[in-house]
C-alpha cells in the first residue's frame, strides 16, 4: 500500500528559496501543470467522486521536454497541515478520449488549477522495516494564490502488520518533511492547512 505524505507552505522569496533548494537537493526539471477536477454524484457507498486530470509539461536541464497527462484519485487525511493520502494515479493518452469517457460516466468538469515551477528530489531513509524513499520538493506558483513550497514523500507500507505501521510511517515521514522545511528557512507558521481547491473557492467567492 502506497502512502503519500505531503505538506505545503507559503513562500515569501521564491528566488532565495530556489537557491537554497539547489544546495540541498537534486534539480529534476521545470514544469507547467494544468489541473481540471471532475466531479461525480454522491452515492450511498462513496462520497462525491473527484478525479484530477493533469496536463503537464516537463523541461529538463539537457534541453529535452516531456508532455504527459495524469489521472489522480486521492483519499485525503490531514493532521496539523500535513496530509497523508491514499493515491491512485495513472497516465492516459489521448486525454480527450478519457475526458469523453468521464462525461459518459456522469462526471462533470469543475475547478481548474494552474501552476508552474521547479522540481527537486532528495533521498531519505526511515526505520529498518521501511524502505528508503525519496523526498520530492516543488517550488510552485499557483495562479491567483502565489508561491508555495510543496514537500512530499511516498512510502510503501505492506504486509500483515501494515495497519500497525500506519502511525509510525506517518510520524517518521512527517518529521522528515518538517525538518527539511526548517533547513530551507521556511517558518512552520507558513504551512497552509487548506487544500488548494478550498483556497481557490475562497478567492472566487
Amino acid at each position: 500500500m502506497v502512502k503519500e505524505i505531503e505538506l505545503k507552505a507559503h513562500v515569501r522569496d521564491s528566488e532565495t528559496l530556489k537557491n537554497r533548494l539547489s544546495g540541498k537537493a537534486v534539480y529534476s526539471c521545470a514544469f507547467e501543470k494544468r489541473d481540471v477536477y471532475w466531479f461525480g454524484q454522491e452515492t450511498g457507498v462513496f462520497p462525491v467522486t473527484k478525479l484530477r486530470v493533469r496536463k503537464e509539461k516537463r523541461s529538463f536541464a539537457g534541453g529535452t521536454e516531456k508532455t504527459l497527462c495524469l489521472v489522480t484519485y486521492k483519499a485525503k487525511e490531514v493532521n496539523n497541515g500535513v496530509e497523508m493520502n491514499d493515491e491512485l494515479e495513472f497516465e492516459v493518452c489521448p486525454v480527450e478520449a478519457f475526458e469523453e469517457f468521464l462525461e459518459k460516466a456522469g462526471l462533470k468538469p469543475g475547478a481548474v488549477k494552474r501552476k508552474r515551477g521547479w522540481a527537486f528530489t532528495k533521498a531519505v531513509s526511515f526505520a529498518a522495516e521501511l524502505a528508503a524513499a525519496e523526498l520530492c520538493a516543488e517550488l510552485v506558483e499557483v495562479d491567483s494564490l502565489g508561491w508555495f513550497i510543496e514537500l512530499e514523500i511516498c512510502v510503501n507500507v505492506s504486509g500483515d502488520d501494515a495497519d500497525d505501521k500506519h502511525e509510525e510511517t506517518f510520524s517518521e515521514a512527517r518529521e522528515t518533511l518538517l525538518a527539511f522545511l526548517d533547513s530551507l528557512g521556511v517558518e512552520r507558521e507558513a504551512i497552509e492547512k487548506r487544500f488548494y481547491l478550498d483556497m481557490l473557492s475562497s478567492e472566487n467567492s
